[in-house]
C-alpha cells in the first residue's frame, strides 16, 4: 500500500515518482481515497496555472474511416448513425470558430476522421488556418492522425501551434481496442511534432475496460512524449460501436484516474474532455479541485458536450479564473 502523504511530498518538493511508485497508486484501497483525493488537490493547487484552459474543436471531417477503433463511432468497420461528411466549408470553418471567439475560448481545433489528412484536402484545411490566424484572437490547434513530417510542417507554417494525438489507452491494452495502428505510430507523429516545434496534446480514453494500473501505464507512457496538455476522456458507448455496452465507471474510479494523473504530471494541464457531462455536477467540481484545469467546451465529435455559459459557471464555482 502507498504512503500518499510521502509521495505527495515528493512532488510537491520538486521530485518525479518512479515507475514503480506510480503503479503502487493502483493498490490504494477504498479507505483512502479520500486521502488520494486530496493530496492531489494540494498539488493542483500549489504546482497549476490558475487560469483555466479552454479549448473548442469543430469535427471538419466525420465518418468513413479506415481504423478499426472499437470505441469510435466514426470508424467504417462499425454500423453507427453518426452524419458523414467530407472537409466542412471554409464559411463553416470560420463560424464555428467566430462563434467561440467571441464567447471567449481561447484555443479553436479542426478535428478530422481517417488515418490522416493529406493531399488537397490538408492544403484546404491549411488555407483555412491562414485565414483564422490573420484573423487573431485564437490559439490554433489541430488533430488530423498519423502525419509525417512534411505534413505537419505545412500545418506548422499556417499558423497551427498545438498538434494533438492521443495515446487512447496503455500499450498492454491498446492492441485489443485497435489493430490497424499502434501506440507507437501515435508516438512517431507526435515526436515529429515536436521535432517541428509544436506544442503537444495528448492522453487517452479511461472506461474501456482497462484496469487502474493500466490507467497509470498510459500515465507513464505520456510522460515519453511530454504533452503541454493531455485529455482525459470517459468513454460514452456508442450504439454500434464494440464497446456499446461497456459498464459506466463510477465517480470513484474517475476521480481515482484524475489523481493517478495528476501525482505523475503535476503541473501539466489535464482536460476534462468527452463522458464529462454525463457526470453529477458535484463530481465534476471535484474533479476539476483534483487535476482537471483545462477543457473541452461545447459539443465533441459525435457527442453531446456542454453549455458553454453552464462551463463559466462551472470553472469559477471549481476555483479557476477564466
Amino acid at each position: 500500500m502507498p504512503n500518499i502523504t510521502d509521495l505527495k511530498n515528493k512532488i510537491l518538493e520538486g521530485g518525479q515518482l518512479s515507475k514503480e511508485e506510480a503503479l503502487s497508486l493502483a493498490e490504494i484501497t477504498p479507505d483512502k481515497y479520500e486521502t488520494l483525493w486530496q493530496a492531489a488537490e494540494e498539488i493542483t493547487s500549489r504546482l497549476c496555472d490558475k487560469t483555466f484552459d479552454s479549448c473548442s474543436i469543430v469535427n471538419a471531417r466525420s465518418g468513413r474511416c479506415p481504423e478499426n477503433c472499437k470505441w469510435c463511432a466514426q470508424s467504417a468497420h462499425h454500423k453507427t448513425n453518426i452524419e458523414s461528411y467530407s472537409l466542412i466549408s471554409r464559411d463553416d470553418c470560420m463560424k464555428a470558430a467566430e462563434m467561440n471567439r467571441k464567447a471567449g475560448i481561447r484555443r479553436f481545433s479542426m478535428v478530422t476522421s481517417g488515418r490522416k489528412m493529406q493531399g488537397r484536402e490538408l492544403d484546404t484545411v491549411c488555407e483555412y488556418y491562414k485565414q483564422l490566424k490573420q484573423q487573431g484572437g485564437l490559439n490554433l490547434c489541430a488533430s488530423m492522425g498519423l502525419l509525417d513530417s512534411d505534413d505537419l510542417k505545412k500545418l506548422y507554417e499556417s499558423g497551427v501551434t498545438r498538434y494533438h494525438c492521443n495515446l487512447e489507452a496503455a500499450p498492454s491494452f491498446f492492441p485489443s481496442l485497435c489493430s490497424t495502428h499502434t501506440v507507437e505510430d501515435k508516438i512517431k507523429t507526435i515526436l515529429a511534432a515536436k521535432e517541428i516545434g509544436f506544442e503537444v496534446c495528448s492522453g487517452g480514453i479511461i472506461g474501456m475496460g482497462e484496469t487502474p494500473r493500466q490507467r497509470i501505464e498510459l500515465a507513464l507512457e505520456l510522460l515519453r512524449v511530454d504533452p503541454q496538455s493531455i485529455p482525459i476522456n470517459i468513454l460514452c458507448p456508442i450504439p454500434g460501436t464494440p464497446l456499446e455496452h461497456a459498464a459506466p465507471l463510477s465517480p470513484e474510479e474517475v476521480l481515482n484516474t484524475i489523481s493517478f494523473f495528476r501525482f505523475i504530471h503535476p503541473s501539466k494541464t489535464l482536460r476534462f474532455a468527452g463522458g464529462r457531462a454525463n457526470l453529477p455536477k458535484d463530481v465534476q467540481l471535484r474533479a476539476m479541485r483534483i487535476g482537471m484545469n483545462g477543457g473541452i467546451m461545447g459539443d465533441m465529435l459525435t457527442t453531446i458536450g456542454s453549455k458553454v455559459e453552464e462551463d463559466k459557471q462551472l470553472i469559477k464555482e471549481g476555483g479557476y479564473k477564466y
